[in-house]
């Protein structure tokens, strides 16, 4: 396969400003985050505020990456006036694009000049439903339960047929490529609202169905627990293994969902998913370096993994328990306090358990984002120790500039 890599991208979450300096860091093409109640995520996130974009968009622009500002939750009268300050704030600021699944707020960003990208939401199954709303807007992200052939027969036919957006340019399609899965028609859930007035669809989901349920005879004191425990908690998406056939969809953005997830989750992924982006595109995707990427992505959060509908599946593989089943887990440590920038070593004061000499540590930091390397070797005011005690500051080489007050973390198995 001989695509030009600039013909595609690698789309991270940016939860938080340490996800998004990971996000860069790790080599993504392009960033999407949110602001307040009008975003899918407001509960989760609630990082940036409007006066952060021109500090977004400059970050994104030192950092070569495109950037999306998600406004994609259902919009009633009164926040119509938001959306429109927000899109304002966001065309000024030079944010790249938005992410609608409101005809309101397409209508906005036309009005205030700002393109638009079709969310997952709108749930475009079809030719049909993409040439309406390929007025709107030059990218769509399809609906998550179509197949891998479904979405290749779209892509066809937006070259046959012509299919163009505003720009006058082919609209291009953006399919997810790992993260969580909502048990709901692409994400269109009322579970949250019904159950706990908090609406999903307003960005308040409150993850109900992640939840194990009973089942109670309502005439007899008889109660049986479901089993599977998990029946609406789908594992999460993982499409590493056959990301070839992924690019062979003709997609060519494919976006990881996560932005309520650390930023070493977001380095892992973006990691994995652009090496083997590139090594489509080269001829040189193998199964060995599958076992590779499979194993990095086992160490961040999942719920399991499974292939979603991309290869025909009929039923959703559920997840077996609550939260994450990541293999490797991470406790506080300490915070950085110096950094030598010649020497490459940084500081810390340990402010928890201690760790032993050939431990793996990770560093997180608004700037930094997340940085991992082992403790090949410790220093105290001493000298050489093979172990960090709570209390003291030690110093200890690291492959990339971390930054004071970064948090310091120790990796160990699961278990």
């Amino acid at each position: 396969m001989r695509n030009d890599r600039k013909e595609f991208e690698i789309l991270a979450p940016a939860g938080s400003r340490e996800a998004m300096a990971a996000a860069a860091a790790a080599g993504a093409d392009a960033v999407y985050f949110g602001l307040g109640a009008l975003d899918m995520r407001s509960l989760a996130t609630g990082a940036f505020r409007e006066t952060d974009l021109p500090d977004i968009a400059a970050f994104a622009k030192d950092h070569n990456l495109k950037t999306r500002l998600t406004v994609n939750a259902v919009l009633y009268d009164e926040d119509l006036s938001e959306a429109r300050q927000t899109m304002l704030a966001a065309k000024k600021a030079g944010i790249d694009a938005v992410i609608c699944s409101d005809v309101a707020a397409m209508m906005l960003a036309h009005e205030v000049g700002i393109p638009v990208h079709l969310s997952t939401q709108l749930n475009i199954a079809n030719v049909e439903a993409l040439k309406f709303y390929a007025h709107f807007a030059d990218v769509a992200v399809l609906a998550r339960e179509l197949t891998l052939e479904q979405t290749a027969a779209i892509t066809r036919a937006i070259d046959e047929q012509n299919i163009c957006g505003p720009s006058g340019e082919c609209i291009k399609i953006e399919i997810f490529c790992h993260g969580a899965l909502c048990i709901a028609q692409s994400g269109r859930c009322f579970m949250s609202l019904h159950t706990r007035g908090k609406s999903a669809n307003r960005g308040q989901c409150l993850q109900s169905c992640r939840r194990k349920y009973y089942i109670k005879d309502a005439e007899r004191d008889i109660e049986l627990q479901i089993d599977p425990q998990y029946v609406m908690s789908p594992k999460d998406l993982k499409t590493i293994g056959f990301f070839d056939k992924m690019v062979q969809s003709g997609a060519r953005i494919f976006k990881i969902e996560g932005r309520a997830r650390s930023p070493e989750y977001v380095r892992t992924t973006v990691q994995c998913y652009s090496q083997a982006l590139q090594a489509v595109l080269d001829g040189d995707f193998t199964a060995d370096k599958v076992a590779c990427w499979d194993d990095k992505l086992a160490e961040v959060f999942n719920r399991g993994y499974w292939d979603g509908w991309y290869l025909g599946a009929h039923t959703p593989e559920l997840a077996s328990g609550y939260g994450s089943q990541a293999t490797i887990t991470k406790r506080f440590a300490g915070k950085c306090i110096n950094f030598f920038n010649k020497a490459s070593v940084a500081q810390f004061l340990v402010q928890a358990d201690g760790f032993d000499r050939g431990t793996r540590l990770l560093v997180t930091g608004p700037t930094t984002g997340a940085v991992e390397f082992v403790a090949d070797e410790i220093f105290d005011d001493n000298g050489p120790v093979n172990h960090a005690t709570k209390g003291t500051a030690v110093t200890i080489k690291v492959p990339e500039k971390v930054r004071e007050n970064d948090k310091l973390y120790v990796l160990q198995p699961r278990g």
